[in-house]
């Protein structure tokens, strides 16, 4: 047996890529799983590895299921592929493509081969060794405001309300500049009696 470290890189930042072991013996669905883990993405949506080569060219596609969309070749199934029968090359090379609607993509790059004698059993594998740089995150700034938040902004409609807001807040500013105006022209203003100040203060403390 022996322990494959593949450095999983970003497509679109090569300064953000984590560092995976998984045993040779292990399936294509296990380094799905983990690379996933790495980046902290669920586990939801449809997935697929292809074959690769130094200039990044898509080959055949080993696929977590057989999706209805036309293949060159019928795909393999992560489930039933270990990842040591696909390895011919030393640095062998693998594309990573996981939710198609959103299309992440991730460049997968053998860089090491770790013989049994010298592999720490103690781990249980796959697992994570490194990581370099802050992940894309899956679901934008939504993912940090939970699952249900599109639930929540549908329910109150929030777009609607940040516009209003917009509206009340130069509606206000008008009213500001109009009560300053009439301010300035009682103080010019010296037959202006008491009543009509009051009215002005009373007014901008009530608003």
């Amino acid at each position: 047996m022996a322990i494959l470290k593949f450095r999983v890189y970003w497509e679109e930042d090569d300064a953000i890529y984590r560092d995976v072991l998984v045993k040779h013996t292990q399936s294509f669905q296990h380094l799905h799983q983990i690379i996933l883990k790495a980046f902290e993405f669920d586990q939801l949506h449809a997935a697929t590895f292809y074959r690769s080569n130094d200039v990044w060219k898509r080959g055949r596609e080993i696929s977590k299921e057989v999706y209805e969309k036309e293949y060159i070749v019928p795909p393999l199934l992560m489930i039933d592929t270990t990842i040591g029968s696909e390895i011919i090359d030393t640095n062998q090379h693998f594309i990573y493509v996981y939710d198609f609607a959103k299309n992440w993509t991730f460049l997968i790059e053998l860089i090491q081969v770790i013989k049994n004698a010298d592999a720490d059993m103690t781990l249980e594998y796959p697992v994570v060794s490194r990581v370099e740089g802050v992940g894309p995150m899956q679901y934008g700034s939504k993912g940090l405001l939970g699952k249900n938040f599109a639930d929540i902004e549908e329910k109150y409609d929030l777009s609607e309300a940040k516009d209003g807001f917009g509206e009340e807040g130069e509606d206000a500013h008008d009213r500001e500049d109009e009560d300053d105006d009439s301010s300035d022209s009682d103080e010019e203003d010296d037959s202006s009696d008491d009543s009509g100040g009051g009215f002005l203060d009373d007014s901008f403390e009530a608003y």
